[in-house]
């Protein structure tokens, strides 16, 4: 009986080194996980980043044509004023010949 009592006691006091054991080998997956997680991330960012380097130089290649449409846009705002200033004077002139034909 004694040699019994001592293999109860040799089992139980196994159990929590194993259980130790077995969680710091949960701990050891858990963080290989996490680092390679971040390593993902850390590729997908470096991507981004590049891509968004690319769309800038692309950007910077094409502002002079949208500086050009600035400039385009505003001419042709300036010609529709002037467009309509002289719709109403032409206007004005033929109610002037109206008037000077009777």
């Amino acid at each position: 009986m004694a040699a019994a009592a001592e293999g109860v006691l040799a089992t139980r006091s196994d159990e929590p080194a194993r259980a130790t054991s077995e969680d710091y080998k949960l701990l050891e997956n858990m963080n290989k996980l996490t680092s390679l997680k971040y390593l993902e991330m850390k590729d997908i960012a470096i991507n981004i980043s590049r891509n968004l380097k690319d769309l800038n130089q692309k950007y910077a290649g094409l502002q002079p044509y949208l500086d050009q449409i600035n400039v385009i846009e505003e001419q042709v705002a300036a010609l529709e004023q002037a467009a309509y200033k002289l719709d109403a004077y032409s206007k004005k002139l033929a109610k002037y010949k109206k008037l000077e034909k009777r």
